[in-house]
């Protein structure tokens, strides 16, 4: 597949002039597979408005924290966050994927379709890495990048493994952050495979907001530190790690 075009050079130069902070650029990765259905993936909703909510409150990682959603049930799909698609898929080749948050407007998610997890992840990867040319182009310095992914399930798309291992490569590189998050249901042994670095957790129920709110205090923290510097993260109360034997 090809790597993403800017949407417009133009634009861009525009958006950095009027906000040159740097940025901290986040993907979340998030089923919307059909086992997501009812309540999961109505708390998974309003936990991405907590999220809103908390950075918002925020001035400076209003405008450092940079966020894009990939949504994956059936395929993956780039979901629009300025509110100009009243939050459906965009295509990145012609609209912007990312947005400062305080111009974020937190997507609305159906629950349909099977987990195209590699493929979601592949997606957030060149979204990333288009993102950093950007930036330099730009002369914009930035944080190292996250991608926050959760799943209630398994890969089901052919090459998972591949995009996996391609997850593990870019994070040895000191290339991206990155989170998996399990609810009730996940593969955890197979969602271990996307990151080498830190185990994947286990939601405690459906705390999604919890979770959400968590997020946004690490990536206040982050926003508040110079780019390179080490950033302390807030401890994990609304997850667990899975020790069980395979």
């Amino acid at each position: 597949m090809e790597d993403i075009v800017p949407y417009d050079d133009a634009l861009e130069d525009i958006e950095f002039a009027d906000n040159p902070e740097p940025r901290c650029a986040v993907v979340l990765l998030l089923d919307t597979s059909g086992s997501m259905q009812g309540r999961r993936i109505d708390e998974l909703n309003a936990g991405l408005r907590a999220l809103d909510r908390a950075l918002k409150a925020d001035a400076l990682a209003a405008l450092r924290v940079e966020l894009a959603v990939v949504a994956f049930g059936g395929e993956a799909r780039l979901l629009d966050v300025r509110g100009i698609a009243g939050g459906g898929e965009i295509d990145a080749e012609a609209e912007p994927a990312f947005v400062t948050v305080d111009g974020f407007k937190p997507p609305v998610m159906l629950a349909a379709g099977g987990t195209p997890m590699g493929e979601a992840m592949r997606l957030g990867l060149r979204l990333l890495r288009e993102r950093k040319l950007a930036y330099r182009r730009n002369g914009i310095d930035y944080f190292r990048p996250w991608i926050f992914l959760i799943t209630d399930g398994r890969p089901t798309d052919s090459g998972w493994e591949a995009a996996a291992e391609a997850a593990r490569q870019e994070e040895a590189a000191r290339g991206v952050t990155l989170f998996a998050v399990g609810v009730e249901g996940a593969d955890m042994a197979k969602l271990a495979r996307f990151s080498a670095q830190r185990p994947p957790l286990m939601l405690r129920g459906l705390a999604f907001e919890e979770l959400f709110v968590w997020l946004s205090k690490s990536l206040t923290a982050v926003s508040q530190s110079r780019p390179g510097e080490q950033a302390p993260l807030p401890p994990v109360g609304w997850g667990e790690v899975d020790t069980s034997a395979g």
